[in-house]
């Protein structure tokens, strides 16, 4: 599939340049009897959607927020980083993530925060161009302006992502949720999420600010 393969060699392009605390490190890309391959760093831990998985099995609707507050402050250190990189002429490369979401952001047993995969990010070098009409990403953390034309967003666009992971894991529940995708992608265009506050008092009135600034439209 020729397509991915451009798609998994402009991740590994991309990824490659960032180096942060952060973001997960791509050392190589390579191909081994016609295979391509990244060999990254390996992070002992588990991802943010797996913890708050778990966290609900053993009774605890959601997780603390003053924990949520500390890995998502951390994940926008790697994404402000990514935002802000240059190439080597001091040019923007112009990097959106746009798949920000909790099974992106891995946590290891030592406390670091790293967000991963830049698979389907937007760079200015970037060779495989999204096709008009084809959305990537999932819904649910999706920005309005990616649901309407996911090759023209900007950093904003993590924000607004970012701000529904927090959504989501502080209450329990994405902002925007419906019984299909294409339901959801109508709510996230036309609808205002329910105050966070109003589904989980232990928030902070300062976080529900926060949340709701980066789920602006």
């Amino acid at each position: 599939d020729e397509e991915f393969i451009t798609m998994f060699t402009d991740e590994a392009k991309i990824a490659v340049k960032l180096s942060h605390a952060n973001i997960v490190q791509i050392f190589q890309l390579g191909q081994e009897d016609g295979s391509y391959f990244i060999a990254m760093e390996y992070i002992q831990g588990r991802d943010l959607r797996t913890i708050f998985d778990r966290s609900r099995r053993k009774g605890a609707e959601k997780l603390d927020p003053k924990m949520v507050a500390y890995i998502i402050a951390r994940t926008c250190e790697g994404l402000d980083y990514a935002h802000r990189k240059k190439d080597d002429n001091g040019q923007p490369l112009h990097i959106v993530h746009r798949d920000i979401s909790p099974q992106n952001i891995l946590l290891s047993y030592e406390g670091d925060v790293k967000v991963i995969d830049f698979g389907v990010a937007k760079a200015q070098n970037k060779m495989g161009r999204t096709q008009a009409g084809i959305l990537k990403g999932k819904f649910a953390y999706m920005s309005p302006e990616q649901a309407q034309d996911s090759s023209r967003v900007t950093p904003r666009s993590d924000l607004y992502s970012l701000g529904a992971t927090l959504y989501h894991v502080l209450t329990g529940r994405p902002p925007f949720q419906a019984d299909n995708q294409l339901d959801t992608l109508l709510q996230v265009l036309e609808r205002e999420p329910v105050a966070p506050c109003s589904v989980n008092p232990k928030i902070d009135r300062d976080l529900e600010t926060i949340t709701l600034k980066c789920l602006e439209k």
